[in-house]
C-alpha cells in the first residue's frame, strides 16, 4: 500500500503540471512542470524522500521501456531518414557534442562549488 501512496503523491505533481501547461502560455511541456514543482515541495520540505523514493525508483528503473513505442514510431519513418541521412546525422552528432560540453561544463561548476578539484 505504501507504493500506492508515493505513486499517487508523483502523480498528483503530473496532475499539477498537466494544469499549469494549460493555464500559462509558455511552450513547456507538463511534465517539466510537475517535475519543478515535485523538485520545489521537496526542497521546500513540504514531500519527504522517503514518501516518494521507492516509487520514483521502480519508475526509473522501467525508464527505458518508455522509449520501446518511440523507437518503433522511428522505424516506420526509414525511407524519409534514409533521404535525409546526412542532415540527421549532423545534427545527431552536433547535439552529441553539446550535451557532452554541457554536461562537463555543469560537472565542473558543481566540482568547483564543493570544492572538489576536476579541471
Amino acid at each position: 500500500m505504501k507504493y500506492v501512496f508515493q505513486f499517487l503523491r508523483i502523480l498528483a505533481f503530473c496532475f499539477l503540471g498537466e494544469v499549469l501547461h494549460s493555464l500559462l502560455p509558455l511552450p513547456i511541456p507538463a511534465s517539466i512542470y510537475g517535475l519543478a514543482l515535485l523538485l520545489a515541495a521537496l526542497r521546500a520540505g513540504l514531500v519527504k524522500l522517503e514518501q516518494v523514493r521507492e516509487a520514483a525508483g521502480f519508475l526509473i528503473a522501467i525508464f527505458p521501456l518508455l522509449f520501446v513505442p518511440g523507437a518503433a514510431g522511428i522505424m516506420e519513418l526509414g525511407p524519409v531518414l534514409a533521404r535525409n541521412a546526412l542532415p540527421v546525422l549532423l545534427a545527431v552528432a552536433l547535439v552529441t557534442v553539446l550535451v557532452m560540453a554541457a554536461a562537463g561544463r555543469t560537472v565542473q561548476a558543481v566540482s568547483r562549488r564543493k570544492g572538489g578539484r576536476h579541471e
